[in-house]
């Protein structure tokens, strides 16, 4: 690969004729670009879900249409990754990241402004492939970009930015919602991407790669099918029914396409859009399962802290969004401190220090939850829990990006970030079934003399039982009392469930887990043929 560096670079050769390696300054400039392009995306996943009711309200729309309006995001961001990656590595990184930018801020634009679902639906798809086109190039502009020595404490910011940027986005979502109205939602996106378009154009340079096969586009296309199959289900699953007809003819179009898409690249082989043998190397392996299991947790117990917060503690979205901003900070400082770590004690100690963290915290609220004790009672193990993935992801990150050579950059981020997304539907998914079965589970015994009517809103979930309180009469304290109690039930069961996985991903880890980086493809001097613009 090769880079034409704007402003000032060092004197440092890099092998390949009038090529310089940016100066730390521009590497500063570098990395605040591709993190401002970042959250820009980030808060796009989360930002919407602050605002589900004042949508349906401003459309007419059923909950299912609004879901959909949240979700298209989701599925056309998951399926592109690996696609958009590649054809970056191949046409030029900044290009790419300069084209995403560009889309993604229309469709924002586009939403803000939306007259109807339809408009709306249409804008945030076109939000999607944005982001897929802006989401793998950041991370493959900083492992093509910054020296080795130095590559460990920039994925690191990059992580935090991706792990703590979400609660950040919603925190910011939910003050807009209250002070102005749902459309200035897309002001924050808008005008992150004008910052990050104005510090590209200026300080990121291009990169590509000279490529020595044809582009795989079977395997593109097979992915998207799979990608787009898989996420449908764990999406829809939930709402449908895991045994609907949509559902499994979801499930079974993921699992044929992705059967195909195994064997074809095991039939291209170096040509592959995806080599999948480098699955069976450990730092690939350990790197993406740590973070499937990782995010998914992360995100099932965002997912019921909301409702408890709301529902339980009675506390707006605003101040809701605001008590998960302890854990983000400190998620986002650990993610800055695990490559230092790491160099002392080693990625797979690092990393499974981390999973002992965060699984002790969800070990913690499991054990102290309650209805009385509030806020305390999740405050320490959520403190335990941010630091515990901060540990985890920047170990889990590098690992992946190094596994793959420096050409598949953009492939190698990609794959960071499809995992990322399959974690986060998949423990929605799950923890979200465990909670519901759990919570229908406690609250029959807790509903004797509740008037059939009320009762059987409550049996639907917590935040049913306090808007049919009304309804019950002199049973209305009772009702929401139970609710409340059977929420708190049934989220310890899914915390239990975690911590479980939690557990079995530290053996994982132990054994399989990333060890200290050797000089891999991905490390090596920038080849001679490489294409500089």
């Amino acid at each position: 690969m090769s880079t034409n560096q704007p402003g000032k670079v060092s004197a440092e050769p890099s092998g390949v004729p009038g090529e310089g390696v940016p100066d730390a300054r521009q590497r500063r400039t570098i990395l605040i670009a591709v993190c401002v392009a970042l959250m820009a995306v980030i808060a796009s996943v989360s930002g919407l879900n602050v605002a589900q009711p004042d949508l349906a309200v401003a459309f007419g729309a059923s909950q299912s249409t609004i879901l959909w309006i949240i979700n298209v995001y989701t599925l056309s961001l998951a399926a592109l990754l690996l696609p958009l990656g590649a054809i970056g590595d191949r046409f030029g990184r900044k290009p790419m990241l300069l084209a995403g930018l560009t889309i993604f801020g229309v469709a924002s634009a586009a939403a803000g402004l939306a007259p109807s679902a339809a408009v709306m639906l249409a804008a945030r798809l076109f939000s999607g492939v944005g982001a897929a086109m802006i989401m793998p190039i950041t991370l493959a502009v900083i492992t093509s970009t910054f020296p080795e020595e130095e590559r460990g404490r920039a994925i690191g910011v990059w992580t935090g930015v991706a792990g703590g940027g979400g609660i950040l986005g919603m925190f910011l979502s939910a003050a807009l919602v209250d002070v102005a109205g749902w459309r200035w939602l897309f002001v924050l996106p808008v005008a992150l991407v004008i910052v990050a378009l104005t510090r590209t154009l200026r300080s990121v340079p291009d990169s590509r790669e000279t490529p020595r096969h044809t582009f795989d586009t079977v395997g593109a296309l097979t992915s998207i099918v799979a990608v787009v199959g898989f996420i449908f289900v764990l999406q829809e699953g939930p709402v449908r029914g895991w045994t609907a007809p949509a559902t499994l003819l979801g499930l079974a179009v993921g699992i044929t396409a992705a059967g195909a898409f195994v064997a074809w690249e095991l039939r291209r082989r170096d040509a592959a859009l995806l080599d999948v043998r480098l699955f069976g190397e450990r730092s690939l392996a350990g790197g993406s399962t740590t973070l499937l299991v990782v995010f998914g947790v992360q995100a099932g117990i965002f997912v019921v802290l909301f409702p408890f917060f709301q529902a339980v503690l009675g506390w707006s979205g605003l101040l809701s969004t605001l008590a998960l901003m302890p854990m983000a900070v400190l998620m986002m400082m650990a993610s800055g401190l695990a490559p230092k770590l790491a160099a002392r004690i080693g990625p797979r100690a690092t990393t499974a220090t981390g999973i002992l963290l965060a699984g002790a915290g969800l070990a913690l609220m499991a054990a102290t939850v309650s209805v009385d004790g509030g806020y305390p009672s999740v405050l320490p193990g959520m403190l335990a829990m941010g630091i515990g993935m901060g540990l985890s992801m920047t170990p889990s990150t590098e690992a992946i990006t190094s596994a793959l050579p420096r050409e598949r950059q953009g492939v190698a981020s990609a794959l960071n970030d499809v995992t990322r997304e399959f974690g986060t539907a998949l423990g929605v998914a799950l923890l979200g079934a465990l909670l519901s079965a759990g919570y229908r589970g406690a609250i029959d015994s807790r509903l004797t003399g509740v008037p059939k009517g009320p009762a059987d809103a409550a049996r639907e979930g917590v935040a049913n039982a306090v808007d049919a309180a009304h309804q019950a009469g002199p049973h209305a304290q009772v009702l929401i009392r139970a609710a409340q109690e059977s929420f708190v039930d049934g989220w310890q069961h899914a915390m239990w469930a975690g911590v479980a996985v939690m557990a079995a991903l530290i053996f994982h880890v132990l054994a399989r887990g990333p060890q200290r980086p050797v000089r891999t493809p991905a490390n090596e001097p920038e080849p001679a043929d490489a294409t500089a613009r």
